[in-house]
């Protein structure tokens, strides 16, 4: 379906300013304009791993013995979980992004691993071609992973910034840029209302951010960083 109406009445957004609609009004307004069935991509997009869904599948006894068979934290079990969902999902576009979330946080976490002589393994989720090379390390090295993955150097670098929220808003920007080139020669698709909407997410993460929620957000990085990174 078309979205040429909807499109062209939404505001343009650009990185680093402020969005006009909050995000409650965007979601509001996008539900009403879209097809049902698009819209569940929407609330796909949404999904975070500790939902409740995706914590239910934690019950499962398969789920559970392949969980038991990873030497992974129950968290990243989950994310991997939620990642494996979207890149199941009957659209290109969703599919796309959730693989490419999945091989940017695998390549930062690998970064970090091999840089402090630890365990890849234990820290890279999923089983696509990238997570099973990145396990091998060598990554700059390593001519599939740099053929598979051209953003690869910049996504190396990003664990050199040493500021965690400049870190944050230049991994920010990295996927901002990935929504421009996935959607440069489309126009008014699905895809295009799909990823504005993951754009204003973008920008809304970042609105009014004041020094004390700048500093909340810090530590959270702080706190994430050290659940994340527990090496032992």
């Amino acid at each position: 379906m078309q979205y040429h109406y909807l499109l062209t009445g939404l505001d343009d957004l650009q990185l680093g300013k402020k969005t006009a609609l909050q995000e409650a009004d965007l979601l509001a307004l996008l539900e009403e304009q879209m097809t049902p069935a698009d819209w569940q991509y929407i609330l796909q997009l949404r999904k975070r791993g500790d939902d409740a869904d995706i914590k239910a599948l934690m019950q499962d006894d398969a789920v559970l013995d392949r969980f038991h068979q990873t030497s992974l934290s129950e968290d990243d079990f989950r994310t991997q979980l939620l990642y494996e969902q979207g890149m199941h999902s009957r659209n290109r576009f969703v599919r796309a992004w959730y693989e490419f979330n999945m091989n940017l946080n695998n390549v930062l976490a690998a970064t970090v691993c091999l840089k402090h002589g630890y365990d890849v393994s234990k820290y890279v989720i999923g089983d696509n071609e990238v997570a099973q090379l990145l396990r091998k390390g060598n990554m700059s090295r390593n001519v599939n992973l740099v053929a598979l993955l051209p953003d690869l150097k910049e996504m190396i670098a990003l664990t050199e910034i040493e500021n965690l929220l400049e870190r944050e808003k230049h991994i920010d920007a990295l996927r901002w840029n990935w929504l421009e080139q996935e959607t440069l020669f489309r126009y008014f698709e699905l895809d295009n209302v799909l990823a504005y909407y993951l754009q204003a997410e973008i920008l809304h993460r970042w609105d009014d951010l004041t020094r004390e929620q700048g500093e909340k957000i810090f530590r959270q990085l702080i706190a994430d960083l050290k659940k994340d990174v527990n090496f032992e």
